[in-house]
């Protein structure tokens, strides 16, 4: 019976009572709803479980797979964290969007077809945007409406797209695809824009951060993560992955590099490890495929420590900003310590969960003789150290004494880092209980000789080079111009101009001549009467192409008003 229980439903339900029950049910339904669905998840069998029908489609609501249960593991293991976290203070109501926003990311998960995968993808996006909104800051509100524009607007793509691959095949099925029509592509391409590919990659550094201490938290975990759970069922062995992938890689090392801010330089490098897992899709090969599913899960729980500790340090000071920080060591150790566990995992040092999982995606490179891209990456994980492995904890913890003499956080911020720090460290020691969870048989091993002197003196020179150029790494109040910078100022310039050209034809028409007003009308005619050129019934290609090109202005003009 408990089979036919769809397991993000849970979760769904709880978010709407959690927006009104009283308090004496509050802590109860956000503690147990977790716990339900973690169970639920680990009963799911195998195929097809719960299944309907819908305009002659089949609605596979429960498909369960390795994968899927997976995914729906560490969603569900996520929100139990997050809830421990962030449970006394955090808003009611962000906590009920929270919980709407994981349940429909594990909806996704166990989706058997496209159409109720996107049901779920439309909510997850309205869960996280009220999440944002939710959040502490005076900037949240301009940041959601940002990230709703980019989200909804990739949903109309991807839903364009599911739409013609569903025309063009007659089947509905949540399955592999290739790329062979332009609805494949718009697929490919709305499920980018959730992953933070570039050059859609700014909404992550300018969103996330602007959620409260335990909203960022949340917010790490499932929108990217869910669209390389779809990358990998839709398209694995893509080869245009592979370079979509390693651009993210860079360009969340460099942003994150610049930064100043410590929660946007964290979330920067989600885009980062998420370009790790979309490369390990390109590649394609079981290996890569595992490496990118098991560091997808390690990723959760180190980019999630990471922020607890960066949200705890926010929720301590009230500070976010490098230049303020410093010597919190003194007074905040267990947060320190945490800080530098989740910063060695990410960094991928042996016995953390990083190291197991992220180097078999540059193992699978290897394998197929990828000389190019397995350089890359090893480059990248230098990179990776530099940033997040030894950047953050450094200027947040160490460095010069800020003045500041904060305590640790409350108990329950307190617990989940600790029960974090050591899924990492376990999970690091013990590689096989992530393996076994797989999707395909893992024969790789982590713990050779030579792999691990190789990371060890690529972690330690890495390190190196941070200390030998700390002195040109003067920690400033600047702002870095990321390629939101064409969207929200550069649209503004360009519809001013229009503007401007609309105004002055008006002032010609109101000054005109009957003559020349005749003309102009006599023109309009001519293009838009009943026998013009724009009033003939269009192909339906074309028709598609200009909704959405009218769809995406209505929404630049609503934000930008």
């Amino acid at each position: 019976m408990i089979n036919f229980i769809p397991p993000g439903i849970i979760l769904i339900i709880a978010g709407f009572l959690l927006l009104i029950v009283p308090k004496q049910l509050f802590r109860i339904i956000a503690f147990v709803a977790p716990i339900i669905t973690i169970f639920i998840v680990l009963q799911i069998p195998d195929g097809v479980s719960l299944k309907g029908n819908f305009l002659d489609y089949s609605i596979e609501i429960i498909e369960g797979d390795k994968l899927s249960r997976l995914f729906g593991l560490i969603f569900s293991i996520m929100a139990l964290g997050g809830t421990i976290f962030s449970i006394n203070n955090i808003k009611n109501k962000e906590l009920g969007f929270a919980f709407i926003y994981a349940g429909s990311a594990i909806g996704v998960t166990f989706s058997g077809d496209l159409i109720s995968m996107f049901v779920f993808w439309e909510i997850m996006a309205i869960g996280s945007t009220m999440v944002i909104w939710n959040g502490l800051e005076l900037t949240s509100h301009k940041a959601g409406l940002r990230y709703a524009l980019v989200h909804f607007l990739g949903g109309v793509i991807l839903m364009i797209g599911i739409i013609g691959n569903i025309n063009q095949t007659g089947s509905s099925n949540f399955t592999a695809v290739s790329l062979d029509s332009w609805a494949q592509w718009l697929m490919l391409i709305g499920i980018l824009i959730n992953a933070g590919a570039w050059p859609i990659s700014s909404w992550i550094g300018d969103a996330y951060p602007e959620a409260s201490a335990g909203g960022m938290v949340f917010l790490s975990a499932f929108t990217t993560k869910t669209a390389v759970f779809v990358l990998i069922k839709t398209f694995p062995g893509t080869e245009i992955l592979v370079y979509i992938g390693l651009i993210m890689i860079f360009y969340g090392i460099i942003y994150a590099l610049l930064e100043n801010d410590m929660r946007r330089i964290l979330a920067y490098s989600i885009v980062n490890q998420v370009g790790f897992m979309v490369t390990g899709i390109g590649i394609g090969t079981e290996m890569a495929i595992n490496g990118a599913a098991s560091h997808a899960f390690a990723h959760i729980i180190y980019k999630a420590l990471l922020l607890m500790s960066a949200g705890s340090v926010l929720y301590m000071t009230g500070k976010r900003k490098c230049t303020d920080l410093g010597g919190l060591y003194r007074t905040m150790p267990i947060t320190t310590i945490c800080g530098i566990i989740g910063a060695l995992a990410i960094s991928s040092f042996p016995l953390t969960s990083g190291f197991i999982s992220k180097s078999m995606i540059s193992q699978s490179a290897a394998d197929l003789h990828l000389t190019y891209v397995w350089f890359l990456l090893t480059a990248a994980s230098a990179g990776v150290f530099l940033h997040a492995g030894i950047k953050f904890p450094w200027f947040v913890f160490f460095q010069k004494d800020s003045g500041l003499r904060p305590k640790d956080p409350p108990f329950n911020m307190k617990i989940s880092m600790i029960i974090f720090s050591a899924i990492c460290i376990l999970i690091g020691i013990f590689p096989s209980v992530l393996y076994s969870l797989l999707p395909f048989e893992v024969d790789y091993v982590p713990y050779t000789f030579g792999h691990v002197i190789a990371y060890l003196q690529l972690l330690l020179f890495a390190g190196l080079a941070f200390f030998i150029l700390l002195p040109q790494m003067k920690r400033t109040l600047t702002i870095s111009l990321d390629t939101d910078w064409l969207f929200r100022v550069v649209s503004l310039r360009i519809i001013n101009f229009f503007s401007k050209e609309l105004k002055i034809l008006s002032d010609g028409i109101k000054g005109g001549t009957p003559e020349q007003i005749s003309s102009f009308i006599d023109h309009l005619i001519k293009y838009h009467g009943p026998s013009g050129i724009l009033a003939k019934t269009l192909p339906t290609g074309r028709t598609i192409f200009w909704v959405i090109v009218i769809f995406v202005l209505f929404l630049i003009l609503t934000f930008l008003s």
